[in-house]
C-alpha cells in the first residue's frame, strides 16, 4: 500500500496525465458534452431558481446534471488526495522565488500551497482579504462572462476543438495573468 500511496502523492507524469486528459475529452465529444467550471456554475444556480430572476440562468439543467456529478467528484478527489495522498515534503521551490516572497511579506514560503499570509481566517475580514476575495471573486466571474468561458473551458475544451475565440481567450488569460503577478500582486499584498 506504501508503495502505491507514494506513487499517488507524487505529480503524474506528462505521459500518464496527458492520455488521460486527451480520453476524457474524447468521451466527451462523443456524447456532445463540453467541459468547463462556468458551466457547473450555471447549472448550480438553475438548479437553485436563478432563472426565474435572470434570463441566463433559464436553463433545463437536468440535461447538465453530469455538471454537478464533476463538481462532487473534484470535492471528493481533493478531500481524498489532501488527506491520504499528501506527500509530508515541502513544496520545492526555488531559492529565489522564496526570497522575493519574502521580500513581499509571505513568510515560510512553500510550507503550505496557499500562503497564510493570504489565505487565512484571520485575514479574511481585513482589507487584504476583502480585496482578494470579493473583488478578485468579481473579476473572475466577469472575466469569465465576458471570455464566454473558463480558463478550462477555453483552454481544455475551446483548444481541443480548435476555436480560435479559445486561443484568444487563452492568450489573454496568460497576459493577465502575467501583468497581476509582477505589477499588481506585489502591491496588494502590501495591504
Amino acid at each position: 500500500m506504501n508503495e502505491i500511496q507514494a506513487f499517488l502523492s507524487q505529480a503524474w507524469p506528462w505521459y500518464v496525465s496527458g492520455p488521460l486528459i486527451t480520453l476524457i475529452m474524447f468521451l466527451m465529444f462523443y456524447f456532445g458534452k463540453s467541459f468547463g467550471i462556468s458551466s457547473t456554475f450555471k447549472t448550480a444556480c438553475s438548479i437553485v431558481g436563478a432563472g426565474r430572476y435572470i434570463p441566463f440562468f433559464k436553463m433545463d439543467w437536468r440535461n447538465q446534471i453530469w455538471n454537478m456529478v464533476f463538481v462532487v467528484g473534484a470535492i471528493a478527489g481533493g478531500v481524498i488526495s489532501s488527506t491520504y495522498l499528501k506527500n509530508p515534503e515541502p513544496i520545492q521551490l526555488s531559492i529565489d522565488t522564496v526570497e522575493r516572497l519574502s521580500e513581499l511579506g509571505i513568510k515560510n514560503a512553500g510550507a503550505n500551497y496557499l500562503p497564510e499570509a493570504l489565505f487565512s481566517f484571520d485575514t479574511i475580514f481585513t482589507l487584504k482579504g476583502l480585496v482578494f476575495m470579493i473583488f478578485g471573486g468579481f473579476l473572475v466571474g466577469f472575466g469569465t462572462r465576458y471570455a464566454g468561458g473558463c480558463t478550462s473551458g477555453h483552454g481544455i475544451t475551446g483548444l481541443s476543438k480548435l476555436e480560435p475565440t479559445s486561443l484568444i481567450a487563452v492568450v489573454g488569460f496568460f497576459i493577465g495573468g502575467l501583468i497581476m503577478t509582477y505589477f499588481v500582486l506585489p502591491y496588494l499584498i502590501q495591504l
